[in-house]
């Protein structure tokens, strides 16, 4: 019997706890009654959750889902290390797991000061909070993180998330035969100074924002910028050695591939979802991330279907470079389309992706994994889709929904000041490295693959050693000595 008491003792606190972690979370009025045993009126005591508390949910939401966007990384890194040849894997990888931490230090340093600072009067690029200045005072022994809302040192974190995105997408499209001392000068030079502009003129209260331009998420911001830089990169870099076109070399491992865009796309609802940096419309947060998934879906199924009607087979790795579309279309539009649309933008992106490539083969320039194709040109069409379809309601303002033209004439205007001020910067920067030999590789990394050459290993040692022998797994048994020997 005591020991039935005790259970139901436990019981009735455990219920009592979860009730009141109720009432506190989402401010369930609490009816109050009068120790004294009279039959007075109850009262009711309203428990509202303040601002603090609505401060702490977005807070919890940005940084998780910063992580997301973190996380794409990896994804990053799996999808180009399995597109690309094994010889160049280790530079691959490398490169990507480099961008993160010196993206990491040059952000902090000078990046986010340009992007997010305060603006004196020109549109053009902030001039405050460098080394986080401006993100905690201390004063009378306390330390006060300062932000509107959100601090600014989560804000940071989000941001410098996506900053390392805008760097790593160009490691693609100059995949195999980049100067690995060249990718670390590129990579600094657009996360201190190519990226940030463009994020203050669309983010930060610039030029492309007082007009009335839109980019939820970065279809334009963070992918186009990535885009243009991976085209104007591989141009000036030239394809590998003996690339011949219209007979690209096969993909070495379509299983890291496929694991690398299926993180991209579970990365991508930190992506989108995130960029409404809070959980105060709830509505909204729901919508980004059904548009998010609708156009992913349709830009994988475009594709397919596409690729199928061309060639009679059904293509995994461009079937995977259409789920990116869809999902580079839709991120400045996902807050702006209704999901009917954002399939249409899903659609759409998926030929385009197509067509982007067929392009670039058919003029000769070499992109490895279809940087260009997928980040520069379903960045630029998803972020003028926003002009035709956007739901006026939702304050897209599309020409096809009888909004009139003004929106999409923005929309124009800052895709193309963006890729001009991208293409000229990344062009000036990409001969300036030429310039001093720190662009292309050494030629005997042709030879000897790259990995060998930059890094003295390879991705498979047991299949392609360092030394440039090549192992079989009979030749590798074989070269064993037997028990007994």
């Amino acid at each position: 019997m005591k020991r039935k008491g005790t259970t139901r003792f436990w019981q009735r606190m455990l219920i009592l706890a979860v009730a009141s972690l109720t009432l506190v979370m989402f401010g369930i009025k609490v009816v109050a009654q009068d120790d004294s045993g009279d039959e007075a009126p109850a009262t009711e005591e309203v428990v509202e959750a303040g601002p603090d508390f609505q401060v702490q949910i977005d807070t919890t939401w940005v940084l998780l889902t910063g992580m997301l966007v973190f996380f794409m990384q990896a994804g990053f890194a799996m999808l180009e290390a399995g597109l690309i040849r094994q010889s160049g894997v280790v530079n691959a990888l490398l490169e990507n797991f480099m961008d993160a931490g010196l993206t990491g230090l040059l952000f902090w340093a000078v990046g986010f000061g340009l992007a997010f600072g305060i603006d004196n009067g020109s549109g053009l690029f902030g001039t405050s909070n460098f080394f986080l200045g401006d993100a905690i005072t201390f004063s009378d022994g306390a330390a006060i993180f300062n932000g509107d809302g959100l601090s600014i040192l989560t804000l940071f974190f989000f941001q410098f998330a996506f900053a390392a995105t805008a760097s790593t997408i160009a490691t693609g499209a100059m995949a195999e035969r980049t100067d690995f001392v060249g990718d670390i000068i590129y990579s600094g030079i657009i996360a201190l100074v190519i990226y940030p502009i463009v994020v203050h003129w669309v983010w930060g209260g610039g030029w492309l924002a007082q007009r009335g331009f839109l980019d939820f998420a970065g279809s334009t911001v963070v992918h186009s910028v990535g885009g243009v830089i991976a085209l104007v990169g591989a141009i000036m870099l030239g394809p590998r050695k003996g690339r011949v076109f219209g007979s690209p070399p096969r993909p070495h491992n379509m299983a890291l591939a496929t694991i690398g865009t299926m993180i991209l796309w579970f990365g991508w609802y930190g992506f989108n979802p995130g960029s409404t940096l809070g959980m105060s419309d709830a509505g909204l947060t729901g919508l980004v991330t059904v548009n998010t998934t609708l156009a992913a879906a349709a830009g994988t199924m475009a594709t397919m279907f596409f690729i199928f009607f061309r060639s009679g087979k059904w293509d995994l790795s461009a079937t995977l470079n259409g789920s990116l579309a869809g999902l580079v279309g839709i991120t400045a539009g996902c807050a702006f389309v209704a999901p009917w649309a954002s399939v249409v933008i899903g659609l759409v992106c998926g030929f385009v992706v197509i067509l982007a490539a067929d392009l670039l083969e058919s003029l000769k320039i070499d992109d490895p994994v279809g940087a260009f194709a997928v980040h520069g040109a379903c960045g630029i069409v998803g972020t003028l889709m926003i002009g035709l379809v956007g739901q006026p309601e939702l304050g897209g303002n599309g020409l096809l929904l009888g909004a009139g033209a003004d929106q999409l004439i923005t929309q124009i205007i800052g895709v193309v000041g963006v890729a001009v001020w991208v293409s000229v910067t990344g062009a000036v920067m990409f001969l300036a490295l030429k310039a001093v030999n720190r662009l292309r590789v050494n030629p005997k990394a042709d030879e000897i693959g790259i990995d060998v050459y930059e890094h003295g290993t390879t991705v498979w040692p047991d299949v392609l050693p360092a030394d440039g022998g090549s192992v079989s797994g009979s030749e590798s048994r074989s070269s064993a000595p037997a028990v007994g020997d």
